[in-house]
């Protein structure tokens, strides 16, 4: 692929619900560039952006792939990001590179869950936005009716640019609004508009000169005293508008029949912005520029990981160029990386590239301490992009090697994973002493588990997590205990008296020593000490440990020749083990922040679900498009959230999750739990 200057690259993303032909269009935009000399589809795992085997097994998109296409002089870097929400990491990491996103929109199905998702993403990020309805070949395909729906759940600055010819099997071309010229099949032959068009040509006509006057004083001036505008005034409204943020231009097209394909990729290099149109921002607040003469800035949005291949690492370059056989700086650990190949990466493709400038986007291999949304730049400009913000994982597995031989190839592979996927969390649980894997849900995990196997050969099983509960005393008590033993030689000797006190909540373990005269020796007290505290992480009812409590050694006895060490410490564990079974033992158990967002009709059955779950709803909070429910409740109650909350809101409402504190269990619950750990013991 040639260079192409900063003013002639695009970059888009492709965001929405799975299953509104993304991958379809990304390889109709190859196919008709001339990049591909063959149309793949994407159930029979043939197109250029599903090339994973988990995306040709299930027939969806899991990864954002990079597809550059070149078209009458421009270079279109077009980022096909997945739709389905437990893979929608990918999304943000598709945004962090584009300039503009592309919300795919299926004819037949309308605005969906993942409509309003990508919409909300593109809009907090600040880029400039189209909708493409796609699919018009479908049955029940209905632009009118899908053009509708964006207009009234996205925005009333969604206009169309385009009308299809026909619909479903007659769908045929497309009608520009703005020229007034309709373009037919495939290869987009001009010709004039179906005179029985001309009534719903006029309308949405009207619709287009109404929003984009609204753009520009002496354009409104014009309109309000003449009533119409030229084509080229048209498209001055349209470009204020698109660069603002503020009007969407809506296009029609069939991926698969590839009608409308070549119309859309030339509107993208006529009103989408170029790199060097935009100003970028660094953490600090400087401003920068996407100069191919200026200082490197280039931002990390994906990295993969290969057994075979390596780490291969997607970069955008902010500023300057970034070039092959060099040597950069990694602002965010300080460190000199060394890059070696650049590639242009396309698909599974990769074609070397000696340099990329400002603006554009490739990949380099096998850095070693580069990882996503890592800034690479140069010592002495010191530049560093504000990270990329992903959303926190809501759903976790315990994970285990299935055999012995894959205990040690299970830390590499999670150790590559999460590198691959900066959403992916891994953590020990001290109390269950689990290794926790969380994600976006349980498809994300189970993708994960499948890709520790298939890539780096750590075979893994995954359940539901056990929760860490905690004990605690809540009554006061003393306890006396003897330690006595003879076998020949020296025997053992130990004898202690405890106080047992509960303490606040959070307060953890207390060990003091009240004894006076010497009654236990100081060698033998820590000794004590240590014993009292394997008894408690041993536990008394549910063989979790023990926190809360504080334990006072008050007396003791010592045998001059017998005791030991080892003496006291079995002492210590005993008594603490007597007198805590008299002191009243309780069931402690995570509780946690549960904040859920969700469209308004849904609020009710969200609170009466929050309730079964033993919550306690702390408030409602309605604002423009969502209700927010924050509430608090048992962890135990919340393993499998994720999964409800998709069920009962068709997908529509998020979650965030943050442990809070610990608190009793109710007695019938408890009843369940000290019965279920007492059989598994």
């Amino acid at each position: 692929m040639k260079d192409y200057p900063t003013e002639k690259i695009r970059n888009l993303v492709l965001l929405g619900h799975g299953g509104t032909g993304k991958t379809s269009f990304a390889e109709a935009a190859l196919f008709v560039s001339g990049a591909i000399n063959r149309l793949g589809k994407v159930d029979d795992g043939t197109t250029t952006s599903d090339f994973d085997p988990d995306e040709i097994k299930r027939k969806v998109s899991i990864n954002a792939s990079l597809l550059p296409v070149e078209w009458e002089g421009h270079k279109l870097n077009i980022i096909d990001a997945p739709g389905y929400a437990d893979f929608i990491g990918d999304a943000y990491s598709g945004l962090a590179a584009a300039d503009s996103a592309v919300i795919v929109v299926c004819a037949a199905s309308g605005v969906q869950v993942g409509t309003e998702l990508a919409w909300e993403m593109a809009s907090e990020r600040g880029v400039p936005r189209a909708i493409l309805i796609n699919r018009l070949d479908r049955e029940n395909a209905n632009f009118g009716t899908a053009l509708d729906q964006v207009r009234e759940t996205l925005s009333k600055r969604c206009v169309a640019v385009q009308l299809p010819i026909g619909s479903q099997e007659s769908f045929g071309g497309v009608v520009d609004l703005i020229d007034m010229k309709a373009y037919l099949g495939e290869k987009g032959t001009e010709a004039d508009v179906p005179a029985d068009m001309a009534s719903e040509v006029e309308a949405r006509r009207a619709e287009l000169l109404e929003v984009v006057a609204e753009e520009d004083e002496e354009l409104l001036e014009k309109y309000l005293e003449e009533g119409d505008l030229t084509p080229e005034e048209i498209r001055k409204g349209l470009l204020l508008g698109i660069e603002s943020g503020d009007v969407a231009p809506v296009f029609a097209a069939s991926s698969t029949k590839t009608i409308g394909v070549a119309h859309f990729l030339e509107a993208i290099t006529q009103f989408f912005p170029s790199p060097a149109d935009a100003t970028y921002k660094t953490e600090d607040g400087k401003e920068l520029q996407a100069d191919p003469n200026g200082p490197l800035a280039a931002q990390v949005f994906k990295t993969t990981a290969d057994p075979y291949v390596g780490k291969l690492t997607y970069l955008r370059v902010i500023s300057g160029t970034l070039k092959a056989d060099s040597h950069v700086w990694n602002a965010n650990h300080n460190i000199d990386e060394r890059v070696g190949h650049l590639f242009v990466v396309r698909g599974k493709t990769e074609e070397p590239a000696q340099q990329l400038v400002a603006g554009d986007i490739g990949a380099v291999a096998k850095l070693a301490h580069t990882l996503t949304s890592d800034t690479l730049t140069t010592q002495d400009a010191g530049l560093k992009m504000a990270p990329i913000d992903f959303p926190d994982p809501v759903f976790s597995v315990a994970i285990s090697p299935r055999s012995k031989a894959d205990t040690d190839k299970m830390s590499t592979a999670l150790a590559r994973i999460v590198e691959e996927d900066p959403i992916l969390k891994v953590q020990r649980e001290p109390d269950t002493g689990e290794t926790i894997l969380s994600g976006l849900g349980e498809s994300h995990v189970e993708i994960a588990c499948e890709k520790m196997k298939r890539k780096f050969g750590a075979d893994v099983t995954h359940q539901t997590p056990r929760v860490p509960y905690k004990e605690t005393l809540t009554a006061s008590t003393s306890s006396e205990y003897t330690h006595k033993k003879q076998s020949g030689g020296h025997g053992q000797y130990a004898k202690v008296t405890i106080a047992i006190e509960p303490a606040e909540r959070g307060e953890g373990f207390q060990f003091v020593n009240k004894t006076v005269g010497g009654v236990v020796s100081k060698t033998h007290v820590p000794a004590v000490e240590a014993g009292v505290h394997e008894a408690l992480n041993e536990g008394i009812l549910t063989h979790n440990p023990v926190v809360d409590v504080r334990i006072s050694l008050v007396d003791g006895k010592e045998h001059p020749v017998d005791s030991s060490e080892m003496a006291f410490k079995l002492a210590g564990s005993q008594a603490l083990k007597q007198g805590a079974l008299k002191a009243h033992p309780v069931l402690l158990e995570p509780i946690v922040n549960v904040r859920v967002k969700t469209p308004e009709s849904y609020t009710g059955d969200l609170v009466s679900d929050l309730n079964g779950k033993r919550a306690r709803v702390l408030g409602i909070t309605p604002s423009d498009r969502v209700t927010v429910i924050d509430a608090q409740a048992p962890l135990a109650e919340m393993q499998h959230y994720a999964t409800d909350l998709r069920s009962l809101t068709q997908g529509r409402a998020s979650f965030e999750i943050k442990f809070d504190h610990y608190e009793e269990v109710p007695d019938h619950v408890a009843k369940k739990v000290i019965e279920a750990a007492q059989k598994d013991h």
